[in-house]
Parts: structure tokens; sequence; C-alpha cells
């Protein structure tokens, strides 16, 4: 298991994990690409960030072997850190458009970064998801190792479909110490749920996660 020193001064690695895949159109991308950017400055996220001394990074993600780490660990000490990854975020170029949905895959490739950053005191994966995973890996075989690293995956479900995606999200992919899933009931809900969501990650205390 990653062990943080007892004086850690980083309390998050937040690696941010963005579906790209087939189901994702162009307006789509936009709208969670510069929700999200939009979201890291809000007023008190971008003060949460600077608050925990975060180490944010980016990865797209779609189906297998089409996950990329597109903006790598930044340390986040002022809110000069923030404004510049998010204009990052809102400017990176999409990798992959027309492919499959591997949401266990993105979960396996996010795990070997976090040894980048072992003197934070909490490893979360954040990822975005509009449908199931249907190639790969499945989500819960990559559980037990999560889980001897310590990594937490929360999700942000964009339920605009009839099946309970959420539900799905709940049951197969969210895993680690009070992980959680936040639903976005359609693509334009995007920007304000996961403003939501970020700050949620960011301000749950350490002593209630290990309750």
């Amino acid at each position: 298991m990653l062990t943080a020193p007892a004086a850690s001064a980083c309390d998050i690695a937040l690696m941010l994990a963005v579906d790209v895949s087939g189901s994702v159109d162009a307006q789509e991308y936009r709208i969670q690409m510069d929700g999200l950017a939009a979201a890291l400055t809000d007023r008190n996220v971008l003060a949460a960030l600077v608050a925990s001394e975060a180490q944010i990074a980016l990865m797209q993600w779609t189906g297998t072997g089409r996950q990329s780490v597109v903006i790598n660990w930044t340390p986040i000490t002022s809110p000069d850190d923030v404004y510049a990854f998010a204009f990052e975020v809102a400017t990176v170029p999409r990798l992959w458009r027309d492919f499959s949905t591997a949401i266990g895959e993105a979960m396996a490739l996010a795990l070997p970064y976090f040894t980048m950053v072992e003197d934070c005191e909490r490893y979360v994966i954040d990822i975005s998801g509009d449908g199931i995973s249907n190639e790969g890996q499945a989500p819960r075989d990559v559980w037990p190792a999560l889980a001897e690293a310590g990594v937490t995956v929360n999700a942000l479900v964009i339920q605009d479909r009839g099946f309970d995606l959420t539900g799905w999200f709940e049951s197969d992919v969210i895993t680690g110490p009070g992980a959680f899933a936040v639903t976005a009931n359609s693509f334009e809900e995007y920007p304000e749920q996961i403003i939501r969501k970020l700050y949620r990650e960011l301000t749950t205390p350490i002593s209630v996660l290990h309750e």
C-alpha cells in the first residue's frame, strides 16, 4: 500500500479521467472540458485546491488500449497554478473518438501514476462516464489493486438514458474509503455537478473517510 509521511503537505492526488468514447459527440466533449475547466476555477473549488496543496492530472479514456494521461501531475500551491491547469484542460486536443468504453482499463492505467505522488495523503481517481464498460477488463477486476494501493474511485455519471447508470457505477465502479457517485441527468448538467463533486472530494476530512 502507498504510504504517505505523517506531515505531508499534499492532501490529495486527484486523477481526472474524462470519457472520450464514441457516445460522446463533439459538443458533449466541449461541455465536459469547458465545464471541468470552469469548475476548477470556481471560487470554492479553487480555494480548496490551493488549501489542499493538491496534485492534479488529466486522463482521456475510451476503448481498450486507448487511455492516456494528457496532463501529468501538476502541483497546486497558488491560484495561478489552478488557472494554468484549467487553461490546459480547456485547450488539450481530443485524442480519440468513435471507440468503445473501457472503464476498467482507464482505472488500471491511472494506478501506477500514483507512485509518482507518494507524499500525498489521499489518492483519488475522478472518473466521468455516460455508459457502462463494454470492453477490456471489468472495473471490479481492478478493485483489489486499487485497494492495495489505497486509491479511491469516485464517479460523475452522465445519466441521459432510461437505464439506471448511476446504480451500475455505484455497484461496479466506485470503490475505496468514502467513495461516491454524483449524477448529471444530461451533459448540460455536467458543469454544475462537476463543481459539486470536486468540492466534496477536496473538502471531505480524512478522519471521515476512515471511520
